[in-house]
């Protein structure tokens, strides 16, 4: 017992010792170091490359985007209060992306609503853009591939995820896509677009984002489930086949209303009409050889 005490003494004699607390010192110093040696540089790395990033597509936006949206992407308003663009603040780099990525903007003139048409710039000019405008305020970010895509599940689950998503279409998009996802006209010159055409990927930005006229469906209002959900319904329509025949342009009782009235029933009356007057003939030609 006594000789545990005298080493528990020089050992602690040790410790508060001016070599001690040196070592102890440089262990500290060689730690930290190794720490940041292994840590800080692959940040200051992403963040030098994110700078970078962003710098870029604040260039291209000053000069393809700031005429509408202003300098600082804070929207411009005509003389008489109309708006030539809106604030980008807050939009988030999934409305870049979806907006110049189907080439809707730049547009050529301001309208009721942005066409698709040629995409103007490449996919790095696109995502350096969008790095920019997600800079200037939070927003929702450009979804992954496993956002929208169901590759990874299996038959029955994705047989379920189809079913669901048929069920949130017919409720919140009909209205505007019908019931096939063909799109149909809107007030004041809008229009639904069809979606048999559209990539999986700005589908699930447009439920985030609603561009032009369409609605925004947050996270809050559809999970990022329930909107793979949606797409995978959407594509499932595509692959479909047309058990009723002609398809109309799948555009709904408007359309078959009209021709059935028109090719229906117009062709019907044509038919009687011929039939009278055929038979009239016949009957004449009869009367002559009578006589």
């Amino acid at each position: 017992m006594r000789f545990l005490n005298r080493s528990a003494g020089r050992l602690s004699r040790y410790r508060r010792g001016p070599v001690a607390g040196l070592l102890l010192l440089l262990l500290g110093l060689g730690l930290t170091g190794g720490l940041y040696q292994a840590f800080s540089p692959a940040q200051a790395a992403k963040s030098d490359t994110q700078a970078m990033q962003v710098e870029k597509g604040r260039k291209l936006f000053l000069v393809g985007c700031s005429f509408c949206h202003g300098q600082n992407g804070q929207g411009i308003s005509t003389i008489d209060g109309n708006q030539l663009g809106p604030s980008l603040v807050g939009v988030g780099a999934a409305a870049v992306d979806f907006q110049v990525g189907t080439g809707r903007m730049p547009m050529a003139q301001p309208g009721a609503q942005a066409p698709r048409k040629k995409v103007v710039y490449t996919q790095d000019e696109i995502d350096a853009m969008a790095a920019y405008v997600a800079s200037l305020g939070p927003g929702p970010a450009v979804p992954a591939a496993k956002d929208y895509s169901v590759e990874g599940l299996t038959d029955a689950e994705r047989q379920e995820a189809i079913v669901r998503g048929g069920q949130i279409f017919l409720t919140n998009c009909t209205a505007c896509h019908n019931f096939d996802g063909a799109g149909g006209a809107m007030p004041r010159g809008g229009y639904a677009v069809n979606l048999h055409s559209v990539e999986p990927r700005y589908i699930y930005e447009a439920l985030l984002t609603g561009p032009q006229n369409m609605p925004s469906f947050s996270n809050g209002n559809l999970s990022p489930e329930e909107k793979r959900d949606v797409i995978a319904y959407i594509t499932s329509m595509r692959e479909t086949p047309s058990y009723g025949g002609f398809t109309l342009g799948s555009l709904g009782p408007v359309a078959e209303g009209l021709f059935a009235w028109v090719v229906g029933i117009g062709g019907a009356v044509g038919f009687a009409v011929w039939i009278a007057a055929h038979s009239t003939r016949s009957t004449k030609k009869k009367a002559e050889v009578d006589a």
